[in-house]
C-alpha cells in the first residue's frame, strides 16, 4: 500500500496491467466554499452598483453607440457610427472562423465526411474523425476504460523509464 498525502488517503498499487487504480477525489474543503462565497458576493455588489448607476451608464453606452437623437431621424447616430461597422466586424469574423478552422485541424479524410478530424491513424498520413477513427469509441468511453488505459500508459512509461535508466 502507498500511502499519498501524509498518510490521509490510503490508495492499493495495482498487482496486474489489466487492473485499473481506484479514483481518488479530494476531500470537501472549506477553501472551496470561502470561494463560492466571495463570488456570491462580489456578484451581489456588481449587481447593487449596476442598478445604482443604471442611468449614468445607460446614457454613456447611448453616447458611445450613437443612439441618442443628434441627426435627421432617431437612428442616424447609430447608422452612421457605431452600427455601420456591424458588416465589417461579421466579415472578419467570418474570415477569422475560416481560417482558424483550416489551420486547427483539416476535414476527416474519409470521402464524403465532413467532420473536423482530430485522431491521426497511426501508420498513415490520415487524420480522422471520432466516427472513422477505428480506435475511439463511438458511444463516449466510460469512467472506468479511461482509468484503464490512463494506468496501462503509466506502466508502459514507467517501464520505458526503468529501461533507459538500465
Amino acid at each position: 500500500m502507498n500511502q499519498a498525502n501524509g498518510g490521509e488517503h490510503m490508495t492499493e498499487t495495482p498487482s496486474n496491467a489489466s487492473d485499473a487504480p481506484t479514483p481518488e477525489f479530494a476531500p470537501a474543503s472549506a477553501g472551496n466554499r470561502v470561494t463560492w462565497v466571495i463570488g456570491l458576493v462580489v456578484l451581489i455588489i456588481a449587481i447593487a452598483l449596476l442598478i445604482a448607476f443604471f442611468g449614468s451608464l445607460r446614457h454613456w453606452f447611448a453616447t458611445h453607440t450613437g443612439t441618442l437623437h443628434g441627426g435627421p431621424d432617431l437612428y442616424y447616430n447609430f447608422w452612421s457610427g457605431f452600427g455601420s461597422d456591424l458588416g465589417e466586424a461579421t466579415l472578419i469574423s467570418a474570415v477569422s472562423i475560416g481560417v482558424y478552422t483550416g489551420v486547427r485541424k483539416v476535414n476527416c479524410h474519409t470521402k464524403g465526411c465532413w467532420r473536423i478530424g482530430h485522431h491521426p491513424l497511426d501508420g498513415t498520413p490520415y487524420i480522422l474523425c471520432k466516427h472513422h477513427h477505428p480506435g475511439v469509441p463511438n458511444h463516449g468511453a466510460t469512467h472506468q476504460q479511461i482509468l484503464t488505459q490512463h494506468h496501462k500508459y503509466k506502466l508502459e512509461h514507467e517501464a520505458k523509464q526503468g529501461a533507459a535508466a538500465s
